[in-house]
């Protein structure tokens, strides 16, 4: 038959078939076309198995989602059972269902700061795009149109779409898009390891990011200013765990100059942390609050945005006035995926996975910070059961490596040949396993962590073969 790539791909295999037709994201095309994808088949546990039948612990919980791992039969029949009732229905126009409305009572009862309402949507780039355009509404609704400006951070994620790729402030998101949007301004990264003066303190530092939160907001007008985004834990830009006392001086200055807070649960939220929310982690006052991911445990796409009173006032008045909210997507709290987020948020509570969280929480932690001292790890960031591992060229200097050398994705490939698969972009390797993992479990993919430290050094040693 005729071969493809390099590796010996035939041109009817399921890895050829997906490079002539799939478009990745945050893939690198011309190494994909040479390379291929990994092919999953089946999941089981906190175990994918791909097509060739290889078994991998799956240490990122797919994309932060999979919290209950890849075979959970009480949301596969839930889904089922919803598909065989009402496998589909829209919220326009005040139509409802039983799964949407239970779910939504639930989510406000668990909101950990008064909520009033949820709008449903089917991702977390999806439900901080509303959050945004729920900003400029209010704002308009409440007769404040110049109070339009929304702050981010440097290293945040807070989605993809045009708006909310905006908010992310990672370089990748913005090359060749002509992104940031005029209006989307960014702040300092909370983050010590990298920003942090020699011999500071964490509260000094917290001291000088709320100080240059302050100069920001002066600069532009506070006038200006609408709202402030945040992840209670910055994720996807290297696990930045911000430092004490670092959220109390940032929301004293939001509340000094009347600006919301809307906090990104996406990641966060439903256990990461070993709160139900990283909002109660960090002592967060939102008026919204994002969340999507771990709320269906990856199991169908859902997201939901939820929004306090004074918010909702606002848009209760504006819509009256306009004759209608003009804003939702066709699968906005859609049945099927609704009953099945329930579902996860009973099992969550019914098996106590928040203390099941916090009992190995330690494990992954102290495993994690066993490897620190290695040669190529520069920082070990994380708190609950998420983590990542900065690789540096230089540990004292905190020199990165350079970019072409891609040693983070050497890492990962290592770690996969191990059977973990981990994400590995720019300088880190994140950790994010299942929430049902065990001890056992979280030291063995620790290990094999370690592991592929070892043969990545080995890897650059010899002078990096085949590269």
């Amino acid at each position: 038959m005729t071969m493809i790539g390099g590796n010996g791909r035939r041109a009817n295999s399921l890895e050829a078939r997906d490079v002539a037709t799939i478009l990745h994201p945050y893939t690198n095309p011309v190494i994909h076309e040479a390379e291929g994808p990994l092919v999953l088949a089946r999941g089981d546990g906190i175990h994918v198995i791909d097509s060739d039948g290889n078994r991998y612990v799956e240490a990122l919980s797919g994309l932060f989602c999979a919290s209950l791992g890849f075979s959970e039969g009480r949301l596969v029949e839930a889904a089922h059972r919803q598909m065989q009732a009402l496998p589909f229905y829209h919220s326009f126009g005040g139509r409802s269902h039983e799964p949407g409305i239970e779910l939504a009572e639930r989510l406000i009862a668990m909101a950990p700061v008064p909520m009033s309402k949820v709008f449903f949507a089917n991702s977390g780039s999806e439900a901080n795009d509303t959050a945004i355009k729920l900003v400029w509404y209010y704002h308009n609704a409440i007769g404040k149109p110049q109070k339009k400006k929304i702050i981010s951070r440097q290293r945040a994620y807070h989605g993809v779409t045009v708006a909310s790729a905006s908010l992310t402030g990672l370089p990748y998101a913005h090359k060749a898009f002509d992104l940031p949007l005029p209006g989307i301004l960014h702040t300092d990264c909370p983050s010590i390891y990298h920003h942090g003066l020699p011999g500071e303190t964490e509260e000094a530092f917290a001291t000088r990011c709320a100080d240059s939160l302050e100069a920001l907001i002066l600069r532009e007008g506070p006038d200006t200013i609408g709202a402030f985004f945040a992840e209670p834990l910055l994720a996807s830009g290297g696990c930045i765990v911000p430092p004490a006392t670092y959220y109390e001086k940032i929301q004293a200055v939001l509340r000094k100059y009347d600006i919301l807070l809307i906090a990104d649960e996406v990641i966060c939220g439903f256990g990461r942390l070993g709160t139900m929310f990283g909002t109660e982690a960090f002592g967060l006052k939102p008026d919204m609050m994002s969340m999507a991911k771990q709320l269906s445990a990856g199991y169908q796409p859902i997201s939901a945005l939820m929004v306090n009173e004074k918010i909702y006032g606002a848009i209760r008045e504006q819509g009256g006035a306009i004759g209608t909210f003009g804003h939702g997507f066709t699968y906005s709290g859609h049945p099927v995926a609704t009953a099945v987020a329930l579902e996860t948020l009973k099992i969550y509570e019914e098996r106590d996975i928040l203390g099941h969280v916090r009992e190995v929480t330690p494990v992954l932690q102290a495993a994690l910070d066993g490897l620190a001292g290695h040669p190529l790890v520069g920082d070990k960031r994380g708190m609950g059961l998420i983590g990542a591992l900065e690789v540096t060229s230089d540990k004292a200097t905190k020199t990165p490596f350079d970019p072409a050398l891609g040693v983070a994705a050497q890492v990962g490939k290592f770690a996969l040949a191990r059977g973990v698969i981990t994400r590995a972009m720019g300088d880190m390797v994140h950790l994010c396993p299942p929430l049902i993992i065990t001890a056992d479990e979280i030291r063995d993919v620790v290990a094999k962590i370690g592991g592929a430290l070892d043969d990545t050094l080995a890897w650059l040693e010899r002078g990096r073969p085949g590269r």
